[in-house]
């Protein structure tokens, strides 16, 4: 492969992005061309939201092609054009083969959730303080356990398994993702669980993940999810929380516990209005800025 770089005005990112995608670019990607200097400028936008504009003030923009014959022709189109005005060609260079799965791979370790609980790639051997474990690979669905929202979930069920927990019943994991949760709630003891999510992707990849860790669960689509359910667990973002705050509730049983996760902690007051209706909602943990709120149904 070889490797077209430009320096574009942040101004000039998106219809540069567009135009190299149009050339048939395998990749494009954008970085601060002030990366590690005094000129760095740091871009942070609300989870689940834009970033408050799409680049830096400079932004050195990389598109990966294969063939140097592609990128040269690339280069020649975008100096012609109007919107290139502003840019310049940083040269083009052959990216050197490497073992990108090794790569990729060498990039997740397994994460220990407590000290007998490790979620662990397929690749990895297990660590010997593992007494449970879940073997889950990177993947198109969000939940591999390295979020601090995914973590406290997970946390949050393995506690159900300790002598002073209570049985987690039928559960259903409202967005699934992976199925993390619902993988781990059927390991430490579930009798029955449904896992749904709006995306196909998510569905397959629950399926797969419990097929892989010998797991039995129901994955599909949201209208799978139905009846009363003693804990229900949504891991998503705060604002579709907020939205869903009817549905989720609705399918909580008497007594049931409800567990949710992906909000900030500046998000709490919302939240708990959002369920007051219904049940009230307290903060059970917290972890690099974000919380995990549960509560019970009386």
């Amino acid at each position: 492969m070889f490797e077209l770089g430009l320096l574009c005005p942040g101004e000039q990112i998106e219809p540069v992005s567009d135009a190299l995608q149009a050339l048939d670019a395998l990749s494009v990607s954008v970085e601060d061309a002030d990366a590690r200097t005094g000129a760095e400028q740091a871009l942070f936008g609300e989870p689940g939201l834009p970033p408050p504009r799409a680049g830096w003030q400079r932004s050195r923009v990389c598109a990966l092609f294969s063939t140097e014959a592609a990128a040269r022709q690339a280069q020649q189109l975008l100096g012609v054009q109007d919107f290139f005005a502003g840019c310049q060609p940083l040269g083009i260079t052959p990216v050197a083969e490497q073992d990108w799965v090794r790569l990729t791979q060498a990039q997740f370790a397994p994460v220990e959730i407590t000290a007998q609980f490790w979620i662990v790639p397929s690749w990895h051997a297990l660590p010997a303080q593992a007494v449970h474990s879940l073997r889950l690979d990177p993947g198109l669905a969000f939940g591999t356990g390295t979020h601090p929202s995914t973590r406290m979930c997970l946390r949050w069920i393995a506690g159900q398994g300790a002598p002073e927990g209570q049985p987690l019943g039928r559960v259903l994991d409202y967005g699934c993702g992976s199925g993390i949760l619902a993988l781990a709630a059927a390991k430490f003891g579930a009798r029955d669980v449904d896992a749904v999510d709006i995306d196909p992707a998510a569905v397959q990849a629950t399926t797969r993940n419990a097929q892989a860790n010998a797991v039995q669960l129901h994955a599909g689509l949201p209208e799978q999810a139905r009846g009363e359910y003693q804990t229900v667990l949504a891991n998503i973002l705060a604002t579709p929380l907020r939205v869903l705050a009817p549905l989720l509730c609705g399918h909580l049983a008497p007594g049931g516990r409800l567990v949710l996760a992906g909000i900030l902690e500046r998000q709490a007051q919302v939240l708990k209005q959002a369920y007051a209706p219904w049940l009230a909602l307290t903060v059970t943990d917290a972890e690099d800025g974000w919380i995990l709120m549960t509560a019970r149904r009386h």
